[in-house]
């Protein structure tokens, strides 16, 4: 699946297409790797033990995984998945067509240039095509400060930290209300 939206903040074309682990493999090993992503992610593994869970990420029928591009480049790296059938569900109560996100920016040249926020918000919108999802969700490390203040700024509010098996998290909301409320309308954006 793929999906494509001009941000007219950037005057950038966001685009997500389905992660290929014939062509992307390579680009997510080199990823994992960086110093910027191993604390957040935990996968800086052996290229074969990546590959098996790279494997068995893309056979979960539960999430999706995603390139994001920036006018064609490839930088980043997401994880959309239904709350219901993933550890998540657990602590909160779960509606069942919520969605939740996973994200990391790859390439070290795209970092601190103000893109976390029209990617996340181009993602998120994403999500909400499927009109029965009324909520997405995010998890991420309570320590990651800048990622919780893009989240904020997309439209996610605070609601607990939970302790996951990897992490501790801070759980976070943003209903479709409130981002259609902030971004809809704004001729800058989506």
């Amino acid at each position: 699946m793929k999906h494509n939206v001009m941000d007219r903040e950037l005057k950038s074309e966001i685009a997500f297409r389905d992660f290929d682990m014939e062509k992307d493999f390579s680009r997510i090993y080199k990823w994992m790797h960086q110093p910027y992503v191993i604390p957040f992610w935990q996968l800086n593994l052996s290229k074969e033990n990546l590959k098996s869970h790279m494997s068995e990420a893309r056979i979960d029928p539960h999430q999706s995984l995603y390139i994001g591009s920036i006018n064609g480049d490839p930088m980043s790296y997401w994880e959309a998945y239904w709350v219901q059938g993933d550890v998540v569900e657990k602590y909160y109560e779960a509606d069942p067509f919520d969605q939740g996100i996973h994200l990391l920016i790859g390439e070290a040249d795209y970092l601190g240039r103000g893109l976390a926020l029209p990617l996340l918000r181009a993602m998120v919108d994403f999500q909400f095509k499927w009109k029965q999802t009324k909520k997405v969700i995010a998890e991420p490390d309570h320590r990651n400060e800048k990622m919780i203040h893009v989240f904020e700024k997309c439209g996610f509010k605070k609601i607990k930290k939970i302790e996951l098996p990897d992490k501790t998290a801070l759980l976070m909301f943003c209903e479709r209300e409130e981002f259609e409320k902030r971004w809809k309308n704004d001729a800058t954006h989506l």
